[in-house]
């Protein structure tokens, strides 16, 4: 097994339907810059209300990735 480095970086995903469609939105969209992503963890929820309603679920999560071999 060879030694790897992992990187963890911040994202916040956003969705007008579910809090799932908020982390999936996030995931795909950093998977288009950012290759080799492992895992993720959510890190807080929350939403906007608009005229006492949800408008908008934010989740932001954790992405973690390994580095490019050296």
């Amino acid at each position: 097994m060879s030694d790897h480095t992992y990187r963890v970086i911040e994202v916040v995903g956003s969705s007008t339907d579910t809090i799932e469609d908020a982390i999936r939105g996030a995931i795909e969209d950093a998977a288009k810059t950012i290759h080799n992503i492992g895992w993720f963890q959510v890190v807080e929820t929350r939403g906007h209300v608009e005229n006492g309603k949800v408008g908008h679920f934010q989740v932001t999560l954790k992405i973690g990735f390994t580095l490019d071999d050296r």
